[in-house]
């Protein structure tokens, strides 16, 4: 598991990524108090946080979006997957700096996020909730950037205000949260479209098929999952099919048609339309 650490200013980006053909477990805690934003883009993650006074546990943590205070005591311990690539994006400012923020910024912490900024033990969990499609893109384009130096600094604080921004528009309660309607039985069946789908890029089911295979029927199916995901069922496995080419290209072991097969495109133009609308840039730039 690798960690790669980005100091901005005021703030920290750690960016921690693995990718193994066997299971992986892995600690690692802060030296200082921190307030810390963590977006799982990728991975199927047991993570485990151990202090003091309790233990918390967090299961399938792609796609959740949380918010912590931690400090010394504390220790997370990440049980990674194997053959599942695990990419998490976490903010870190450490509380001493917080008075360096803008006046309306440190405006917004108190008011969202006061239980992290004055703790009343060495760990407390502020908001947690799954990631929405907007909130997911920036992760994908994080870890998808190609740039260096200066810009890549430039490139990250944009991707974390726009991260940042959709975190405290939604507990702030300014963008409506229709997931809480649907119950936990039907959000596992969802759950579990999104893998079949995931696992099948190539020659997916249809609708009428995952439907069977879930137990859903059709109208839920399409309706919940656009709730629960941000997306349509195949506008999600585009997006899906983009990132796991994306990745095929940044391993050089494979051609721009031959990631475009892989995932299903059989139109090398379609598929470097749909490339260039989501990064920004065209495939051959991964290539070079």
């Amino acid at each position: 598991m690798t960690r790669d650490f980005i100091e901005i200013n005021d703030f920290v980006v750690l960016l921690e990524y693995a990718d193994s053909k066997e299971e992986i477990i892995d600690s690692c805690g802060f030296d200082e108090d921190v307030i810390a934003f963590a977006f799982y883009g990728s991975g199927n993650v047991d993570l485990k946080v151990e202090c003091s006074y309790k233990q918390q546990n967090y299961n399938n943590t792609k796609g959740l979006a949380m918010s912590f205070f931690a400090n010394g005591n504390v220790k997370f311990i990440h049980t990674v997957s194997k053959n599942k690539k695990l990419s998490c994006v976490v903010i870190l400012y450490s509380i001493k700096n917080l008075k360096e923020l803008p006046d309306t910024e440190r405006e917004l912490y108190a008011q969202y996020v006061n239980e992290l900024i004055n703790p009343s033990n060495d760990y407390v969990e502020g908001p947690t909730f799954f990631m929405d499609h907007n909130m997911q893109n920036a992760v994908d384009k994080i870890f998808a950037n190609t740039y260096k130096g200066p810009a890549r600094s430039l490139f990250l604080r944009s991707q974390v205000t726009e991260l940042l921004a959709h975190f405290f528009a939604k507990v702030s309660g300014s963008t409506k949260d229709k997931t809480k309607t649907i119950k936990d039985t039907e959000r596992q069946k969802l759950y579990e479209a999104k893998e079949i789908l995931t696992k099948n890029m190539e020659t997916p089911p249809s609708i009428a098929e995952l439907s069977r295979l879930i137990g859903l029927n059709d109208f839920k199916l399409k309706k919940s999952f656009k709730e629960l995901f941000g997306f349509p069922v195949y506008k999600y496995l585009q997006n899906e099919r983009l990132i796991k080419a994306h990745e095929l290209l940044s391993s050089k072991e494979v051609s721009i048609q031959e990631a475009a097969w892989s995932v299903g495109y059989e139109s090398l133009s379609s598929f470097s339309n749909a490339f260039i609308k989501k990064y920004g840039f065209r495939p051959s730039e991964v290539k070079s």
